[in-house]
């Protein structure tokens, strides 16, 4: 993703929310909620581009990551739900010399099984299958294996606020032997708070800890979240920056952003 594709990008968001309108109907409300909700039973389609410097040994590289990251749901019955979350990653690594490479990236499928109602508490939980796909359409984008774990999300939303944790952990299952195994746990907690007017300020950490060179992951996302409608089309809009608090050795240093759009399709 060079400089080019992100203006075109930016322009396009500018574009829509120049036609768009807050989303002030009383039903949008619950709508907003929804959108925050991973395991919501809400159809979405978020587009996530993230921009990360500092990469390689040298501090020279940078990193361009589009994710498409449907979510679907399927009614079980008449007390649970089945969330299907992918992750699907396409990413342009430049300034690193030879490993330089653009395509697509590995796969992350969970599932998560979440019953319809929370608890009396108001707790809103989910848990099931996370499944890891080799899938990267080039060697340095990914890591030639298998994987497969469990997942989990647990959350509670009151008052506009959400908060809540998503968390799995990966192991390799099969693949090519001449790479790394994969033991990696995810761990997302995050808070958010939503206005009248649907603006949402939200953090959260997306840390990964890989335990077979015993190094974290940690980038800090702050994000601003604001739900539209361009006609009858509910959208998100989200900028936002991201420090990284630590990484691997040879991992993205300081400041990074993400700017995000995602489509929404309520019942």
């Amino acid at each position: 993703m060079n400089t080019a594709s992100l203006r075109a990008l930016t322009y396009a968001a500018l574009f829509i929310a120049g036609f768009a309108q807050p989303a002030m109907a009383a039903d949008q409300a619950e709508l907003a909620k929804a959108s925050l909700n991973p395991i919501a039973a809400l159809i979405s389609l978020p587009l996530q581009l993230n921009h990360d410097d500092n990469l390689g040994p040298a501090d020279t590289g940078e990193k361009w990551q589009l994710n498409v990251q449907p979510v679907i749901p399927f009614s079980l019955n008449a007390d649970w739900n089945l969330i299907s979350r992918t992750i699907v990653p396409l990413i342009d690594l430049d300034g690193l010399g030879a490993a330089d490479a653009s395509g697509v990236g590995d796969i992350v499928q969970s599932l998560f099984f979440s019953p319809k109602a929370p608890t009396a508490g108001g707790w809103i939980w989910g848990a099931g299958p996370v499944l890891l796909l080799p899938t990267a359409s080039d060697d340095a984008l990914g890591g030639e294996k298998w994987g497969l774990g469990p997942t989990a999300v647990l959350l509670k939303q009151a008052h506009g606020w959400t908060y809540g944790a998503l968390a799995n952990h990966i192991w390799s299952v099969a693949g090519e032997d001449d790479r790394s195994d994969i033991s990696a746990t995810f761990l997302q907690p995050f808070l958010s708070y939503t206005t009248k007017t649907f603006t949402t300020f939200g953090v959260n950490t997306e840390s990964t800890y890989n335990w077979k060179n015993e190094q974290w992951s940690v980038p800090l996302n702050f994000t601003v979240t604001q739900m539209l409608k361009v006609g009858q089309q509910p959208i998100t809009l989200q900028a936002g920056a991201r420090y990284w608090a630590e990484s691997p050795d040879g991992g993205p240093e300081g400041w990074g952003y993400r700017l995000a759009l995602t489509f929404l399709f309520p019942k």
